[in-house]
């Protein structure tokens, strides 16, 4: 009878910890949920009102923005997007919203606008190398191919040697 009681106690024992390594692993595959930007808030964009409000409400009322228009100040942005991925693959966009606020010149609101996911655009690499223009050389030929060129004759420079005078020409 105790040599039954030993075999189902190190039965008990290798079957928790056998359960503790399923957990262990299976956790490593747990769905990672993110969010980068602006947290959006219905009620206050909803407040701004083309006509009514200017960048000064704005920016109280939403805070700064993410980014600003590249030429001139008619433009800002609010970015918000929530991204999902599983243990260590790449991370996805499962939601984005842009919040574009319009002003014009006198610095008053012409419009909001609003765009998703469906903006979001999926840049595939086209095949292995990416096309360049200009000259196609090999890694020896980029490592060595200057040697010698320092100094040479016609590359503009005399090789460090001065005239007499102290300038180039002798001025």
């Amino acid at each position: 009878m105790r040599q039954f009681s030993r075999q189902s106690r190190s039965g008990r024992i290798m079957l928790a910890v056998g359960l503790s390594a399923l957990l262990l692993g299976t956790s490593g595959c747990a769905r990672i949920r993110t969010h980068q930007g602006y947290q959006v808030d219905k009620l206050l964009v909803d407040s701004i009102q083309p006509g009514i409000d200017n960048r000064a409400s704005v920016e109280g009322t939403l805070g700064r923005p993410s980014f600003a228009a590249q030429f001139g100040d008619q433009d800002w942005y609010y970015v918000s997007r929530d991204m999902r991925a599983l243990a260590f693959s790449n991370p996805k966009p499962v939601a984005q919203t842009v919040l574009h606020v319009r002003f014009d010149p006198a610095g008053n609101v012409v419009a909001v606008d609003r765009m998703g996911l469906e903006q979001v655009a999926k840049v595939s690499p086209w095949g292995e190398k990416t096309p360049t223009l200009g000259r196609h050389r090999s890694l020896f030929q980029e490592i060595f191919g200057n040697i010698g060129a320092v100094g040479a004759g016609g590359m503009g420079g005399r090789g460090g040697a001065t005239s007499p005078g102290g300038g180039p020409n002798g001025s």
